[in-house]
């Protein structure tokens, strides 16, 4: 048992901060990311003996911190409704404007570059994390760059007069 322990503590803090990354950029708010992180890596230790199995623990990890966050969301959005209520936290780019840009992706797009780019998964693995097909992780991908290219190429207005 202290093995698998071991095993999950290495493979923990070799994951870990790329996951809690790739979460914060997915959904706009570190705290949801932190809070749906740990419990996929509470459940995954629980489990260790058969995650670690797995092809990708860290795909697994992904799809259980994924659907605990959107979990969350629904909740948080039904909660604001009946209370009227409103609370945004917004999770400042890592990388400059270019984080900027991939945050007004359509929600699948911004899921697939950050899971690919910073999560650093292959498209099976997107595939399996996001509960969609290999192909389709492609063509959002394809659609996604497409999308960034257009929007990098466009004239920035700085407010200056030439």
């Amino acid at each position: 048992m202290a093995q698998h322990a071991v095993d999950f503590e290495e493979w923990y803090r070799g994951a870990h901060p790329r996951l809690g990354t790739s979460l914060a950029l997915a959904f706009g708010d570190v705290n949801l990311a932190q809070d749906a992180l740990d419990e996929a890596c509470s459940r995954a230790l629980e489990r260790w003996d058969r995650v670690a199995a797995m092809q990708s623990p860290t795909a697994w990890v992904y799809t259980v911190a994924f659907n605990d966050a959107r979990r969350r969301l629904r909740r948080a959005g039904l909660e604001r409704r009946i209370l009227r209520s409103r609370r945004t936290e917004s999770v400042q780019p890592p990388a400059g404007e270019m984080w900027a840009v991939v945050a007004d992706l359509p929600e699948r797009q911004r899921e697939a570059v950050v899971l690919r780019h910073v999560g650093q998964l292959l498209e099976d693995e997107i595939a399996a994390t996001m509960g969609i097909t290999r192909g389709t992780v492609s063509s959002t991908l394809r659609a996604a760059y497409k999308s960034l290219r257009i929007a990098i190429a466009e004239p920035v207005d700085v407010g200056e007069s030439r």
